[in-house]
């Protein structure tokens, strides 16, 4: 035999209305301002009303003044206590309002009477479980009935809209109440968002940085290699001039990058087709450009110049001398680059100079393509080299 289904009941009769349906500062400022004056107003007239009738005059109109007073201070009481969840207080103060009513029932100021009664019930349906406030909202329309004076059809009328009153305005609030905590949580959400996002935007930045400080060192690698096998055949002080120089640029060109990848993952700074035809100009490669060229986003611009540069730096390593083309394709949704290089000579590449760099360069483009949702392909063709890289853009 289960227990579970009672549960659902019981805390359906012994839960609180939200914080969020309760907290006046929680409310628009246009609503606050409507509840001050529909309560100033209320207030006004109970007031007119029951010292219109002519009955309060001296002394009496003074103790009717501090019942009033006392009644007031009763009602702030009980949306005290009801707003921090203290059942037994708010029961008392509801009982000190019944009282109240009935005094000022039997003194003769039987709108201040009504005008509690009817409260009473209102107020209980809105902020006390459903387990206190149906007996107080039963009790206070109860006494109404008895203590008005009205027919029968505008006591019933009157007690029939209290009840309706009440339990819309406990729907009105627990729907502001899920409203409120749906835009918390959305707000929630957006701030986990901006913090992945953040910390996505350092990956990457790491991830650049280090593709360029690869790339950077691997081809000063290959040129101070270069210098080191002339200057073991004893070549001519120029030519060995020439690749600590091209060491020395590819140093000051590696710092420059550095700088730039921060600004290229927030926008490119150079358009991709114009950086692969400075490329190939100073690699002696061919560049050919298929399709319309449209900007792309700053990591597809990434990986198609990183991937140009690391290609290119692996055929002056291992197949210098060999005819070489790019050729940048603009597909519908992707951008595709193709290099291809020819085999060079035998005796045209040094055996130190290949087995130069860390070999992971490739390896590095292609996680950076995967994690774009793109691919790279490297492998032999027709006794050279292809690397095909595609990624969405």
């Amino acid at each position: 035999m289960t227990t579970e289904g009672p549960l659902v009941p019981l805390e359906t009769w012994t839960r609180w209305p939200s914080s969020e349906a309760l907290a006046q500062e929680r409310r628009s400022r246009p609503r606050q301002l409507l509840n001050f004056f529909s309560r100033t107003v209320l207030l006004s007239v109970i007031v007119w009303g029951t010292y219109a009738t002519g009955r309060f005059t001296g002394w009496s109109a003074v103790l009717m003044a501090v019942r009033i007073l006392v009644t007031v201070g009763l009602f702030y009481l009980l949306t005290r206590t009801t707003r921090v969840h203290r059942i037994g207080p708010a029961l008392v103060v509801v009982a000190g309002l019944l009282a109240t009513a009935a005094l000022a029932h039997e003194s003769g100021a039987l709108l201040l009477a009504n005008a509690t009664w009817c409260a009473v019930a209102v107020i209980g349906l809105l902020r006390l479980p459903l387990a206190a406030a149906l007996p107080s909202c039963v009790a206070a329309l109860a006494s109404y009935a008895v203590g008005s004076g009205d027919g029968f059809v505008a006591m019933l009328a009157t007690v029939v809209g209290m009840v309706l009153l009440g339990y819309l305005l406990r729907l009105d609030g627990e729907a502001r109440s899920s409203a409120q905590r749906l835009v918390e949580q959305q707000l929630a959400a957006r701030a986990a968002e901006a913090e992945s996002a953040a910390l996505a935007e350092r990956a990457r930045i790491a991830r650049e940085i280090h593709d360029v400080l690869a790339h950077s060192l691997s081809a000063q690698l290959v040129h101070l290699e270069a210098a080191r096998l002339m200057l073991d055949r004893g070549a001519e002080r120029e030519q060995i001039r020439e690749r600590v120089v091209a060491a020395r640029r590819m140093a000051q060109d590696g710092l420059v990058e550095t700088r730039q990848a921060l600004s290229a993952l927030r926008g490119e700074f150079t358009p991709v087709g114009e950086f692969l035809v400075e490329l190939a100009r100073t690699e002696g490669a061919v560049l050919t450009v298929r399709g319309t060229p449209r900007p792309l986003a700053a990591e597809a611009g990434l990986a198609v110049r990183r991937t140009a540069q690391e290609a290119l730096t692996n055929v002056r390593k291992h197949a210098s001398g060999g005819a070489c083309t790019l050729q940048l394709s603009y597909l519908q949704d992707d951008v595709e680059l193709e290099i291809r290089n020819a085999r060079s000579a035998p005796d045209a590449v040094s055996a130190d100079l290949a087995a130069s760099g860390s070999g992971y360069g490739l390896l590095g483009m292609r996680e950076r393509a995967e994690l774009l949702g793109g691919s790279l392909l490297a492998g032999p063709d027709n006794g050279g080299w292809r690397v095909l890289l595609r990624v969405p853009a």
